[in-house]
């Protein structure tokens, strides 16, 4: 590579390292904890719900409930479960029978637990999983800025990733095994990255690509629905099947007696390994009221298998049909892989935690990097106040990146002693103590300090955390264990052993009364 080439490439990638790296890091982080979604909503209430993709859920009493509450003549519901947890998402749309009640002509999107199918809002329901779910594609900023933000962080992320291996390339294999930890700290550092970068690189690659693709992709697709559909949008959602085919409300009462719980029986009769993800009615209660559904085949079986069926209630006939085994299309193939090695969610709890190591190996590799960039301009010959500068913009990036460990773990004490919090409360306690905690690392002007007390004070909250829910719940680990509640006992023990881990860690950082950093 000629010197002009790698020039380019190193500027390249440590310009899009640098300005992305703050962000990156709490996308890394709070999309680390967001492999352990379900079990955090479920700890946080105290329940524990059926491992399993499949739908878990007594229909024809769903149906009931909704019904008495909510009016469902004339409808189209949705039925769906996109988490392990005891809440059903029912969608509700208004009503197209025109001589309906009020109430059915107001669209609902509701949670139903299906074990006592009590309905909540999504704010109602809303918990410290789903804030931290939600963190790492920041989208507690407006949409769409956060949306967008995070998509575009994502694809910068992938150009650093693409420079970081085009500079090494030469050099990838033996780098890897070249660890010097007595050597100088800019030595260190760059050691400390190479090796972790390239330890992590399918991981980060493939979550640079998805990533982007999830939060960017109607800017991407844009052009195509302007000249390619004619500006129609619901026609591309149509051909790639994100919308399902529209049947006519007849505006006659259905005499046929039918059960949901029967029809979902019947489709499942159809395929082997078959799990039910989601259910939809069209025109409830209508002559012409149709159910669609729909569901896919285990991962152990079959990595892509989406199946449906489709039924006409009057007749009793089947309008569509899609076997999972034959009948599997390029379409859902990419789709289906898209999400899965996103979500990390096909190959149990064993890739979840390896995913998760990943992530947090990822966050060091952030950090490696902008220590490395600080060590590098720690140079006599660089004016000093620059290097006031480059002190102060890295002294900001590790106070707000590594305070995030204990802020967390605080809101998950709090999530336990003050449930249930609420959405707003979640947000200021996270927020609020986030923002406080990193000026206060800003202004002690120790980046050491900073380093250990995070680590530390994380630490501790860490252990305290299945100490809290023991003395609020009675769920203490080995009780959550024995009462089969495995995603109670796996939150709490996961914290014990991260917390046992950052506390070695911290401890052996020996920085206790070090001296404050020169600026």
């Amino acid at each position: 590579m000629s010197n002009r080439n790698y020039n380019i490439f190193f500027h390249t990638h440590t310009v899009s390292g640098i300005v992305i790296s703050v962000v990156l890091y709490v996308i890394f982080f709070a999309g680390s904890f967001s492999f352990f979604r379900d079990d955090i909503a479920s700890w946080e209430r105290g329940e524990s719900a059926v491992i399993s993709n499949e739908i878990q859920l007594n229909y024809d009493q769903a149906i009931k409930v909704l019904d008495t509450a909510y009016d469902l003549q004339g409808r189209k519901i949705t039925i769906s479960q996109t988490h392990n947890e005891k809440n059903i998402a029912a969608r509700l749309e208004a009503t197209k029978d025109s001589l309906a009640t009020k109430k059915a002509r107001e669209s609902q999107f509701l949670y139903l637990n299906n074990t006592t199918y009590k309905t909540t809002t999504y704010v109602d329901s809303y918990n410290l999983g789903e804030f931290i779910y939600r963190l790492h594609f920041l989208a507690q900023i407006p949409y769409p800025v956060g949306y967008y933000l995070s998509g575009f962080i994502a694809l910068f992320f992938l150009f650093a990733i693409i420079t970081g291996v085009l500079l090494h390339w030469k050099k990838i294999v033996s780098n890897f095994y070249v660890f010097r930890p007595k050597e100088k700290l800019k030595t260190w550092w760059t050691d400390a990255h190479t090796s972790l970068g390239m330890l992590g690189l399918p991981f980060q690659f493939v979550y640079a690509v998805t990533g982007a693709f999830f939060m960017i992709k109607l800017l991407i697709v844009a052009p195509a629905v302007q000249f390619l559909y004619q500006g129609d949008q619901d026609q591309l959602y149509k051909e790639l099947e994100y919308t399902t085919a529209e049947y006519e409300f007849a505006n006659k009462p259905l005499t046929k007696h039918f059960s949901i719980n029967e029809i979902v029986a019947a489709t499942k009769k159809n395929w082997n390994d078959f799990d039910i993800t989601r259910v939809e009615i069209q025109n409830y209660g209508d002559a012409n009221m149709h159910v669609l559904v729909e569901g896919e085949i285990q991962y152990n079986k079959k990595f892509t298998g989406i199946g449906k069926i489709v039924y006409k209630i009057a007749t009793g006939e089947i309008v569509a049909k899609k076997d999972p085994y034959t009948q599997t299309t390029y379409l859902d193939s990419v789709k289906n892989i898209l999400y899965r090695i996103h979500y990390g969610d096909y190959g149990g709890y064993g890739l979840k935690i390896i995913s998760f190591v990943l992530g947090i190996l990822s966050c060091f590799v952030i950090i490696s990097g902008v220590m490395i960039w600080l060590v590098a301009r720690d140079k006599k010959n660089v004016p000093e106040k620059k290097r006031r500068f480059n002190e102060g913009v890295v002294r900001i990036y590790l106070a707000i990146c590594l305070s995030m460990f204990p802020v967390t773990a605080m809101s998950f004490i709090a999530a336990k002693v003050f449930y249930p919090l609420g959405q707003d409360n979640i947000y200021s306690i996270y927020f609020i103590s986030w923002l406080l905690l990193s000026i206060f690392f800003i202004l002690k002007k120790n980046n050491r300090f900073t380093n250990q007390a995070c680590l530390l004070s994380g630490s501790i909250l860490g252990f305290i955390i299945p100490i809290a829910n023991g003395l609020t719940t009675g769920n203490w680990f080995w009780i959550s264990f024995g009462n089969h509640q495995f995603q109670l006992f796996f939150v709490d023990v996961f914290w014990i052993v991260i917390s046992a881990i950052t506390f070695y860690a911290g401890f052996k950082i020996n920085c206790l009364g070090a001296e404050p950093t020169r600026y």
